[in-house]
């Protein structure tokens, strides 16, 4: 399995159980609150009924029992309206009025928002029920509470998964950076002795045989590999980039390319006639572009195509675009061409671009992207680099 449909599991687990918490919480909390909502309702009924018999009460009836449970209400905002509408008493309101007229309003406005909400007892002064007060009644603070604290906890969850992907996304970017740059360097210094070796080998049969045709050959090879172990050592590194012709790097590639491909496949260029020069590390760019070359290959699959390396430049930006028609690239896949262990290939490692964009973004600090791929048409790989 790939790391990054690890990756792409771990995520979907975090969500998944971000929203589990969350329903879960969100459940409970509706279950507290209705509860919460049906027990305050039945002490307002309790303090409505203090509130009848206080209205009914005579000079000699014991009202302690009845004073108390009206006492005991330091929660549960509540306004007492008469048949009028009139308010006759209020507690637990916050009022922000400038004069006693204006307080008058903003109770009688909260009680009248209470009763059209439901939360009212009609509770009847006379057996004739013409004589009545409203007790309108509203939540207290603890179920107000109760109510937004799932939302709460759900956002907590929220930034605790987004935080814990980062993380776990930035740790394995980490590891892997580290893993890159020991194989580069180990690569490098194991290329070293053979390719010293052989420039050895090299130097005795140009000495015996001075007019061989291959040796010639076998030189270049060998300067080849030479600079393959120079590119593997200088990742992990940051190299000074130097002003360099664009035109010529492209032009190194198409030759080499052209040389080591099959005759069916076309290598074409389109470069302005002036040259296009930037700051560039040109041994690590020609690495880039080499690996576009070599996919576009691969992506023909032995059949006759072409290779257009197009180059153009404004007042900012060079623009390098490298188009083959090959068998193209999947939308779906498309956004994870780029990621490190990818790839369609049966034996294919998926570092080739990932390295490529690690190339460009840390050591040139320019941009590459698929400009458009259509399957079974081709595809195109645009590269941006600032010329400041």
């Amino acid at each position: 399995m790939q790391w990054t449909d690890r990756i792409r599991q771990v995520k979907i687990f975090l969500v998944v159980a971000a929203i589990l918490i969350a329903v879960a919480s969100l459940l409970v909390s509706r279950s507290l609150t209705h509860d919460l909502a049906q027990q305050e309702r039945s002490h307002m009924e309790v303090w409505a009924e203090a509130m009848r018999s206080l209205s009914e009460a005579e000079d000699n009836t014991d009202l302690s029992l009845v004073l108390k449970v009206l006492d005991e209400n330091n929660t549960i905002p509540v306004v007492v309206l008469d048949r009028d509408g009139a308010v006759t008493e209020y507690r637990n309101i916050e009022i922000k009025a400038r004069n006693a007229k204006d307080s008058v309003q903003v109770v009688t406005n909260q009680a009248i928002q209470m009763r059209d909400a439901g939360q009212v007892i009609r509770i009847p002064l006379n057996k004739s029920h013409k004589d009545y007060i409203d007790v309108c009644y509203g939540e207290s603070l603890m179920l107000k509470r109760i109510a937004v604290y799932p939302y709460i906890q759900l956002g907590v969850v929220m930034l605790f998964v987004v935080v814990a992907i980062f993380a776990l996304l930035t740790s394995k970017r980490a590891e892997q950076n580290k893993v890159w740059v020991g194989l580069s360097k180990e690569t490098a210094h194991q290329l070293g002795t053979p390719i010293s070796s052989l420039m050895a080998w090299t130097t005795i049969l140009k000495e015996t045989y001075p007019n061989d045709d291959l040796l010639p050959e076998m030189d270049k090879d060998i300067q080849r590999l030479q600079l393959i172990a120079d590119r593997f050592s200088k990742i992990g590194s940051l190299p000074e980039p130097v002003p360099a012709s664009l035109n010529e790097v492209l032009n190194h590639v198409v030759d080499y390319m052209d040389r080591r491909t099959s005759r069916r496949i076309t290598m074409k260029t389109d470069f302005p006639s002036e040259d296009v020069i930037v700051k560039m590390n040109a041994s690590l760019f020609e690495w880039v572009i080499e690996n576009l070359c070599k996919n576009a290959v691969d992506a023909m699959g032995g059949e006759a195509g072409s290779i257009t390396l197009h180059l153009e430049e404004n007042d900012h930006r060079a623009i390098i675009e490298v188009t083959d028609t090959g068998k193209g690239i999947k939308k779906k896949d498309i956004r994870n061409v780029f990621r490190p262990g990818f790839t369609t290939k049966e034996r294919g490692w998926g570092l080739g671009l990932s390295l490529a964009n690690r190339i460009i973004e840390e050591y040139h600090h320019g941009k590459i992207f698929v400009k458009n791929s259509e399957v079974g048409a081709g595809t195109t790989f645009r590269i941006e680099l600032r010329k400041d």
